[in-house]
């Protein structure tokens, strides 16, 4: 499987990618060192992009609902994610069985800025919260 070769961890008391006013311990590095689940779909939003911020293509794969899950995934090396600003949410709790999360990721890719905006959906399957797809 292709992946981004950055593989670049922060430290348990980095402040965490996702901005969530958390360090990176408290935040979204249990998820990625799959020593916890995310109790809510908003939370595994985060998890997802500090995944492709530091290029985890590993953890994306494996929170991709297998409906929807690409075979390959490969990730751009030259885009370095900037700040995720999440916008809304709308169900996505503890005892919910869907959810939906709109959230704003801003990046650079060679000398370009842009700003991904997508409103993603969610499942919860055997108590786990799975990406299921979003729309741009």
């Amino acid at each position: 499987m292709p992946s981004n070769s950055r593989q670049l961890r922060p430290a348990a008391d980095d402040r965490c990618p996702c901005r969530s006013g958390s360090t990176f311990g408290e935040c979204c590095g249990p998820l990625l060192a799959r020593s916890a689940e995310a109790p809510t779909a908003v939370q595994l939003m985060r998890s997802r992009y500090t995944a492709f911020a530091v290029g985890d293509a590993e953890y994306l794969r494996a929170t991709w609902h297998a409906s929807t899950r690409p075979i390959d995934l490969d990730l751009d090396d030259d885009t370095t994610w900037l700040a995720l600003e999440i916008v809304s949410t709308e169900r996505g709790g503890p005892f919910d069985r869907d959810g939906e999360v709109e959230f704003r990721a801003s990046y650079r890719s060679d000398d370009e800025r842009g700003v991904l905006h997508e409103r993603s959906r969610f499942l919860r399957d055997s108590g786990r919260w799975f990406y299921v797809d979003g729309d741009v």
